[in-house]
């Protein structure tokens, strides 16, 4: 049956009236003779008629008066009063509800239902208790006229209505046959579909409504899908009609993922069309719930996608001995990092294999004049120019012995590296107090000696050992600075005090990029090979493995 929603319901009156009688008083000739059968009937009369339709054929002058009756159906013991309407469709008809300008709240509970309320005179509800008398006595025709806002009116007819009684909880156990009027005052919406109000309706790519409203209403009340169905194709269909239904779970959304609670099953909606596969963890994963919904999920101390995991390493040195020999970016965990697991750039091709990197200059494209938080922390990307920051350099350092080797390339294309015997810098609080070990390489000398043993500084942290100047700013880098006062000798990096020459190092690698001023430069210096250029540095790169 299509669902019925009237148009801003104006009026509203249900009646009543005996099937067999009515169809009769349509039919002059079979009232003719019904009237001359009925003299048997009037002298058999009860003492009350059993509904208005008797009463109407019992008394002449009631036939052209409607009004409030007394009628006392089968099985009650006392009668009650009922309004008769003799105005419509031959008359005869027992009204059991009038609604007509809003004078009675009709929002009532089951007892007020049961028995009854409002006036004849005006609006009312017969009372369930009585209904269920009056249409288990014989078979009833139940008619609805309806007038909108409009003022359009039109009725609906039912050719066998009846409910049951109190224990059945008065159930509408009949209708019978529709007929009437309804389209001209009534909005018929299409099957599965029911009036009510407007709002956003779920579908079958979108069934929880998760990527907006779904439907432009006109109108506040329209046809809407029932619970339980969606919109497909501009049809409400049940949720098993939607291509991506899964038992136990529902619909899948379009683009939508699911997968069971032991991950061993996922499905995919793609298009409205569910495909499922088999799904197998790592042996070093675990299924897991997430916001809703299942995944496998790497166990600690390994990273992948749940399917394929990779055993976490503390560098890449262990990387490396477990087979990975290509370079590029890994995650790492060293031993004693508090927090989750972070990425660094694994040199494995050259020089050995296996070292981590933590510093690298390329094209200046990355500032390296940061204050101390930045250096703390890092900047920059693994796989390009970047600082790894000084807390994970120094859990990193001290989780063994490690060397630290640093090459460098100048803009003559000559390049130099120094390879120190032992790396490693002290915590926060120490201010990363800088410590290696003997020196060797193609240097020829120790870029390193005079910051051997230093703190760090930056701009905003001075941590060397002058009090007349900030060497961090004075070479606009971050470095291990000390103070060194020596006779003048020019070297790029060097400034005139009187008749010496003062210098904060012989190396700043994280100073700027392009020489701006004769102390900023980026350099690496040695003593003991002054004719290799080592102030136009181009490229520098800091590693260490374990020894």
């Amino acid at each position: 049956m299509k669902s019925i929603k009237e148009k801003s319901l104006f009026s509203c009156v249900l009646l009543l009236a005996n099937y067999s009688l009515a169809q009769q008083m349509r039919n002059p000739g079979l009232a003719e003779n019904y009237a001359a059968d009925s003299s048997y009937f009037f002298y058999q009369l009860p003492d009350y008629p059993r509904d208005c339709q008797e009463l109407y054929h019992q008394c002449s002058s009631f036939q052209n008066a409607s009004g409030v009756y007394n009628i006392k159906p089968d099985g009650l013991s006392e009668s009650f009063e009922v309004y008769c309407d003799n105005t419509v469709d031959s008359g005869g008809w027992t009204t059991i509800l009038r609604r007509m300008d809003g004078s009675v709240d009709f929002n009532r509970s089951w007892a007020e239902y049961r028995t009854g309320f409002g006036f004849m005179s005006t609006e009312f509800w017969l009372g369930q208790e009585r209904l269920s008398h009056i249409v288990n006595q014989k078979k009833y025709e139940l008619r609805i006229d309806i007038i909108n806002s409009e003022g359009t009116s039109c009725y609906l007819t039912y050719n066998n209505f009846r409910i049951s009684d109190g224990w059945g909880d008065y159930k509408l156990v009949s209708l019978g046959r529709y007929s009437g009027t309804a389209g001209l005052c009534l909005t018929l919406c299409p099957t599965n579909m029911e009036y009510g109000n407007c709002s956003c309706q779920a579908t079958c790519e979108d069934p929880r409504n998760e990527n907006g409203c779904n439907n432009v209403c006109t109108e506040e009340e329209t046809c809407v899908c029932p619970n339980g169905f969606l919109m497909k194709d501009g049809d409400c269909v049940s949720e098993r009609d939607c291509g991506c239904f899964l038992e136990g779970e529902g619909v899948i959304k379009d683009g939508g993922i699911h997968i069971n609670s032991d991950c061993s099953r996922r499905c995919s909606c793609n298009n409205n069309q569910l495909t499922c596969e088999d799904l197998l963890c790592s042996t070093d994963a675990t299924c897991q719930e997430t916001e809703g919904s299942y995944q496998c999920q790497c166990n600690p101390g390994f990273v992948g996608d749940g399917q394929n995991c990779t055993v976490i390493a503390t560098d890449c040195m262990e990387l490396y001995n477990a087979g990975v020999t290509t370079d590029g970016v890994y995650a790492i965990h060293p031993t004693g990092w508090v927090g989750s697991a972070f990425e660094v750039y694994c040199e494995m091709e050259s020089n050995g294999g296996g070292w981590t990197v933590f510093q690298r200059r390329v094209n200046g494209s990355v500032n390296f004049y940061r204050d101390w938080a930045s250096y703390k922390q890092g900047f920059g990307t693994p796989s390009h120019e970047f600082w790894l920051g000084n807390d994970k350099i120094h859990t990193l350092s001290q989780q063994g012995s490690y060397q630290l080797r640093i090459d460098a390339l100048n803009s003559q294309g000559g390049s130099v590296y120094s390879l120190y015997s032992s790396f490693s810098i002290s915590d926060e609080s120490e201010k990363y107090r800088l410590n290696v070990g003997t020196e060797s390489g193609n240097t020829v000398g120790n870029p390193l000696y005079h910051n051997n043993g230093q703190p760090f500084s930056t701009f905003d942290r001075d941590n060397d050992d002058t009090i007349t100047y900030n060497c961090a700013e004075e070479h606009r880098g971050a470095w291990w600075y000390t103070y060194l006062l020596h006779h003048y000798h020019h070297y790029c990096w060097k400034w005139l005090v009187g008749d010496f020459a003062t210098f904060c190092s012989d190396s700043n690698l994280n100073g700027d990029y392009e020489e701006t001023g004769v102390k900023s430069v980026f350099f690496w210096y040695s003593y003991f090979n002054p004719n290799l250029p080592q102030c136009g540095m181009t490229w520098t790169e800091m590693k260490i493995r374990p020894v």
